[in-house]
């Protein structure tokens, strides 16, 4: 069953004065987004989600993916990246969450980007024109905070009551001006023993 995408969108932002002081090296974040018809809507509920995961997850992941690597220009230029859906109205949080929630799914973009961490995410559901929010962290090391960041926007007319927006983030660099540390510095801090992963 293919799926029925309505539109694709691209968001790219570079942000290239922080805090009034230019940064060394601008943060590059972009959001490859697919509002599509949410294929449980008006159906009463639906007990058994996989049949749509199997069919549409891995065209969503495939598609999206490749949008942001040609974004991106390589996906080894990826550092931070994350996943977010939005659930209209008339749909169920599981709609969404089934669809970006599965390895049919992330599995292109972490192979795309030769990712190992795993990949935060948002699912909510709202109006048109809601928050899309895509959290990230760096790709293989979770403990660098300078790659915690934000991707957020918003679609005029979507998602439509019976729709859902699906959106992968990505980001080339980290936050201007980082200067909060890492999260092994705390630990160190703490007394953790970073080489015994029992004691984190």
């Amino acid at each position: 069953m293919p799926v029925a995408i309505r539109k694709t969108l691209l968001h790219i932002e570079n942000t290239l004065i922080e805090g009034g002081k230019e940064a060394a090296m601008p943060l590059k974040m972009i959001a490859a987004v697919a509002v599509i018809k949410n294929p449980w809507a008006g159906r009463g509920f639906v007990e058994n989600l996989s049949p749509e995961i199997q069919d549409i997850a891995p065209q969503l992941g495939d598609l999206l993916t490749n949008m942001i690597v040609e974004a991106a220009g390589s996906g080894d230029l990826v550092e931070g990246y994350g996943k977010a859906a939005v659930v209209g109205t008339n749909g169920e949080v599981e709609h969404g969450s089934a669809l970006i929630h599965t390895l049919r799914f992330g599995n292109f973009y972490r192979e795309a980007v030769g990712a190992k961490s795993y990949l935060a995410f948002t699912n909510t559901r709202g109006p048109a024109n809601a928050p899309i929010m895509i959290p990230m962290m760096d790709k293989v090391d979770l403990g660098r905070r300078s790659h915690y960041l934000t991707y957020q926007f918003s679609i005029a007319d979507a998602p439509a009551a019976d729709e859902i927006v699906v959106a992968l983030g990505a980001s080339i660099g980290g936050r201007p001006h980082h200067r909060i540390g890492d999260r092994y510095q705390d630990l160190k801090e703490l007394g953790h023993d970073l080489d015994n992963p029992a004691s984190v």
